[in-house]
């Protein structure tokens, strides 16, 4: 009998490459440098089971992964400029509009479910300010020589 092969032939689908995952693994080094935004994916549905207002909660964890997404855009964009002016510009537009997008999501918040869901909303925002601050502090002034 001649030798046959199987799979000869065969068209493969497009996918990753044998023993490499689909989406990358969640790293320790991803938990360290966004611990704000796994803290909102985990607190804001706990928070809700436990009886906070669900559209606040929802509306204020929504911001703030929405405004995380776009501070990674905007650094993109950043560092793209050569001058160092535009770069002093656009970095002021970025973060007054990150403050913006936050305290419009706050009266949204407020307006459409109440007081207790614009507070809810304000929490779930300070708490993840809070934790990013932190981490921040932690990290010390960005491009500091390490001692």
């Amino acid at each position: 009998m001649s030798d046959f092969d199987a799979n000869d032939g065969l068209a493969r689908l497009p996918g990753p490459a044998p023993g490499r995952r689909l989406l990358p693994a969640l790293s320790y080094a991803a938990v360290l440098r966004y611990p704000d935004v796994l803290f909102v994916v985990i607190a804001a549905p706990i928070a809700i089971v436990l009886g906070a207002p669900v559209l606040g909660c929802a509306i204020g964890a929504a911001a703030w992964i929405c405004q995380r997404v776009l501070a990674q855009f905007d650094r993109r964009l950043i560092q793209s400029a050569t001058r160092l002016q535009a770069r002093f510009g656009l970095n002021l537009v970025e973060a007054f509009g990150r403050i913006w997008l936050l305290a419009g999501a706050i009266v949204i918040a407020a307006v459409a479910g109440g007081r207790t869901d614009g507070l809810a909303a304000s929490l779930t925002i300070f708490a993840a300010y809070s934790i990013d601050f932190m981490r921040r502090l932690i990290d010390g002034r960005p491009g500091a020589p390490e001692r």
